[in-house]
């Protein structure tokens, strides 16, 4: 099974995937739209994941109207909306984690407490307070 981002078209067969002209794909690498995988030799290779964007960036530009620079942005937000709920995923495990070690705490504190501490009954308690 080929991976998402496994760079592994060529990109004749990507525009080909993408249903664009290898030009096409050519500028939008140079803009830094859709940025490929290279080969040994220097040759652009796309994955799945990339042929993906492609057409996303096709649909963007002609279904909705919007311009390459503001696909550019809106392809930075998404990656960094993506990158945020990662982040807050791992920050959720490491809560998770620390409200457990909390609670193991303060269970071990609780029955080491009832160990050392003797009850007292009918016994006063006497405050001294020195004159000065």
């Amino acid at each position: 099974m080929i991976q998402d981002d496994a760079p592994v078209f060529v990109i004749s067969v990507a525009a080909e995937l993408a249903g664009m002209h290898p030009q096409t794909l050519r500028q939008y690498d140079r803009l830094g739209l859709v940025t490929p995988g290279r080969s040994g030799g220097g040759g652009r290779r796309y994955s799945a994941r990339d042929v993906e964007l492609l057409r996303e960036v096709q649909r963007l530009s002609q279904e909705e109207g919007v311009n390459l620079a503001g696909i550019k942005r809106v392809i930075e937000l998404e990656n960094q909306v993506e990158a945020l709920q990662a982040r807050l995923a791992e920050v959720a495990t490491e809560l998770v984690r620390a409200q457990q070690a909390a609670a193991d705490a303060t269970r071990a504190a609780a029955a080491g407490a009832r160990r050392d501490l003797v009850p007292l009954r009918d016994s006063a308690l006497v405050v001294w307070k020195p004159r000065r």
